[in-house]
């Protein structure tokens, strides 16, 4: 079994954002990982990360100037979610002031108290990864799971590349809950807007269930660092599109990356770029949109 990191850590200095976030501003993706000998990493996965704690990133918030957070269980931990029930039992100690929430992974047998106890914890999804592997469970068996996150109020949230997965968005329109994709619908950045997926992914989202992460550019974009034309012109799509269906996430501690180690501070700038730092659009994504999508 891997037990040493064998992919690269987050920044170690990340600077402050050009300008100042609004009150209230959230990061809707982030993860936290660690101590292993404290939470075990599941012996299949794709890699080892280094610890990541949940104090290391509240101090990151804090430089970028936000003070609401989701953090999203990784596919490292499959569906035990201690460290996400851990950490958000802790919130409301957090000593620079932040609101959490969180996004479990979960099978359709999850018992209902456990649920309950999550959901009192302030989890408000679970999310399937359809790219990796992560424990959970795969899209066959996800409208069984739905049926049993509605009543809670519970979206489910997927990691998948649209442009691949076929009729991803006729699957996800005939589910029970609100659905969330993530990094702008995970595909190569280059076929553009024009991608019939994304395309049938802005159709969706006009339905008014269907919400999008603008994060991970260097995800998705053939540029290895700031700026992402090609991810710049899928986010200005969206935000041209359906503004109210968008929340923002850094993506920290950026786990198994095609690119180099982006600087957070950077990231945010871009995604301020993009919206040609029109304060209302950017009060509606980084505050209004994510306190409606998660109850702050």
């Amino acid at each position: 079994m891997k037990t040493l990191p064998d992919i690269d850590p987050p920044a170690a200095d990340p600077h402050r954002p050009g300008r100042s976030l609004p009150p209230g501003s959230c990061d809707a993706h982030a993860h936290i990982f660690g101590p292993a000998d404290r939470y075990p990493y599941q012996p299949e996965r794709d890699y080892t990360p280094h610890d990541a704690s949940r104090q290391d990133y509240a101090r990151l918030l804090h430089t970028l100037g936000m003070s609401r957070a989701v953090l999203v269980q990784p596919s490292v931990y499959g569906t035990d979610n201690r460290l996400l029930a851990d950490a958000l039992a802790q919130s409301a100690a957090d000593p620079l002031g932040i609101e959490w929430r969180g996004v479990a992974v979960l099978d359709e047998t999850v018992p209902q108290d456990e649920l309950e106890r999550l959901h009192g914890l302030g989890v408000r999804g679970a999310r399937l990864n359809l790219l990796n592997r992560g424990g959970g469970i795969g899209f066959d068996n996800v409208a069984r799971l739905a049926d049993r996150l509605a009543p809670l109020g519970w979206h489910l949230q997927f990691l998948v590349d649209i442009s691949t997965f076929e009729d991803f968005a006729g699957r996800l329109a005939r589910l029970p809950v609100t659905t969330v994709v993530d990094h702008m619908g995970h595909f190569p950045a280059g076929l553009g807007p024009q991608c019939p997926a994304f395309r049938s992914l802005l159709a969706l989202m006009r339905e008014g269930r269907t919400w999008v992460k603008v994060s991970g550019p260097n995800r998705i974009s053939s540029h290895p660092q700031a700026p992402f034309p090609d991810a710049e012109a899928l986010a200005r799509a969206l935000a041209a599109h359906m503004p109210d269906r968008l929340v923002f996430g850094t993506d920290w501690p950026h786990v198994r990356l095609p690119t180099p180690m982006p600087d957070d501070g950077d990231l945010v700038d871009e995604f301020l770029r993009w919206i040609d730092h029109d304060e209302d659009l950017m009060r509606r994504i980084l505050v209004e949109n994510p306190a409606r999508l998660y109850g702050f």
